[in-house]
């Protein structure tokens, strides 16, 4: 399966009383590097969440932070004891001072320590209904890293074609590039014997040996099998990542590259081994894009 390292995923759920909410972030990485951000009363179920991090995403370094809220409606917390000790006190102020318009229940509610809202450290839950909400946000992140990487992918299928668009020119000026050699090297060697005979049999031999350490047939023939493994991996439907794979067949594609450029010995050549290594870094950059 094609996907990008790049992607974002997000869901929210109730964590015992408690709203959570979870966003993921990845972005390139050559492994698994998770940072994980949690609340204090969920910090002792950092290692199921990474597990489930783990199952999901191979390659990437992948942010996840959760965030937690009350309801509106949760119910604030009234300390009986301390109401009656607070409007005790505030009633023999009161009378001890002459004071008037008494002890009304706002100025009570008002004191410290009488009403107090649920802490969220205090949270009640399960590290369950947490990695729930955590797979949800993962298969969100996937579906767009999924997206991406189809995109991905129908870019490097273009950039296959120009591949092999100078593929072509290079097969069909590699034997016009010998003859012409060939030629050249008959009329220098005639001109340097000055007149004197050449044996034709021994010059013919060294110029076949020479065509055959520039013949990049091999090459060319061993660079078209890994395009088909590149193509075949782009198209394979299954679920594993592909990123590692790619990236080592672009490695042997550049190697048949520079070989053909060390035997070319044409200016023509050299040229298109030099758009075709282009064209290759190109797709290195989307490759390394890729899980």
């Amino acid at each position: 399966m094609i996907r990008s390292m790049t992607g974002y995923g997000e869901a929210e759920g109730m964590v015992g009383s408690l709203r959570v909410v979870v966003d993921v972030r990845t972005v390139n990485h050559r492994f698994f590097s998770p940072s994980i951000k949690l609340p204090n009363a969920y910090g002792r179920w950092e290692t199921e969440v990474r597990e489930a991090m783990r199952l999901k995403v191979a390659r990437g370094h992948v942010t996840l932070t959760a965030r937690s809220e009350r309801l509106t409606d949760s119910v604030l917390a009234i300390d009986e004891t301390r109401f009656g000790a607070v409007a005790g006190q505030l009633q023999a102020l009161v009378s001890r001072y002459g004071l008037t318009g008494g002890v009304d229940l706002g100025s009570v509610l008002r004191m410290p320590d009488v009403l107090s809202a649920p802490r969220d450290d205090e949270a009640t839950g399960s590290a369950a209904e947490l990695v729930g909400i955590v797979d949800t946000a993962l298969d969100a992140l996937q579906r767009a890293r999924a997206d991406e990487g189809e995109r991905l992918a129908a870019v490097l299928r273009q950039r296959l074609e120009v591949v092999e668009g100078a593929l072509t020119r290079i097969a069909a000026r590699a034997p016009e590039r010998i003859v012409a050699y060939r030629a050249r090297l008959r009329e220098n060697v005639q001109e340097l014997a000055g007149g004197v005979a050449v044996d034709d049999a021994r010059l013919a031999q060294e110029i076949a040996i020479l065509a055959d350490r520039m013949d990049v047939a091999e090459e060319l023939d061993r660079f078209h099998s890994h395009i088909v493994a590149f193509r075949a991996t782009l198209d394979d439907a299954g679920g594993e990542p592909v990123g590692k794979r790619l990236g080592f067949l672009l490695q042997e594609m550049l190697r048949e590259a520079n070989t053909t450029g060390s035997k070319a010995a044409d200016a023509p050549l050299l040229h298109e081994v030099v758009g075709l290594k282009e064209e290759l870094e190109r797709i290195r950059e989307q490759v390394e894009n890729l899980e």
